[in-house]
């Protein structure tokens, strides 16, 4: 994944539906990694928006990290404990991908083809300003044709199982969605 977001507000009155929270977010259709993601969390219980960076900087690393691989988040030092117990669910129109066509790079979005928000899944660290990293998986199909990664996607009947599951029940969610709930367009 890129490392860019599309945020509407439009989403918003439709994730506070869902979850029984006043969910607001700032429009932003290029999200980038250091910005500030609105999230879900639960916490003590309780479902309630944090608002993190995007990307963590541990001290052996040169560079912001702001994903972690599914495959490897529930062994890998730097993610392990986050993914036990700090989960979060970020809210999205949509991300984007460039591919080069013609000696150019082309800007792609990927939305849901219902319209509705993508949640994608997301483990987050407390500090003096909590951050953020968003969870890959290898693409499906269609994404794979313009990038090996994508953003790890939650489907909110699988929300609660996100925040409730060992982490070892979580494993089935990292698949990648199936292609045919994704638009993919120029941008």
């Amino acid at each position: 994944m890129c490392g860019r977001m599309n945020i509407d507000t439009k989403l918003c009155p439709i994730i506070s539906e869902f979850f029984g929270i006043n969910f607001t977010a700032p429009n932003n259709d290029n999200l980038s990694p250091g910005q500030t993601v609105s999230t879900i969390i639960k916490n003590d219980g309780n479902l309630q928006q944090l608002d993190a960076g995007w990307g963590i900087k541990p001290d052996w690393s040169k560079s912001l990290l702001i994903n972690a691989q599914s495959e490897t988040v529930i062994t890998k030092p730097t993610f392990r404990d986050a993914i036990k117990v700090n989960r979060c669910l970020i809210p999205c129109s949509g991300w984007y991908e460039w591919r080069t066509e013609n000696g150019k790079k082309q800007k792609y979005l990927f939305s849901n083809s219902n319209d509705e928000p993508f949640l994608m899944a997301g483990i987050w660290y407390q500090s003096s300003t909590p951050q953020l990293v968003t969870l890959t998986a290898a693409s499906n199909e269609k994404c794979g044709v313009y990038h090996k990664r994508m953003p790890v996607i939650i489907l909110p009947q699988n929300s609660e199982l996100w925040f409730q599951s060992s982490v070892e029940q979580l494993v089935p969610l990292f698949d990648a969605i199936d292609g045919n709930t994704i638009d993919i367009k120029a941008a």
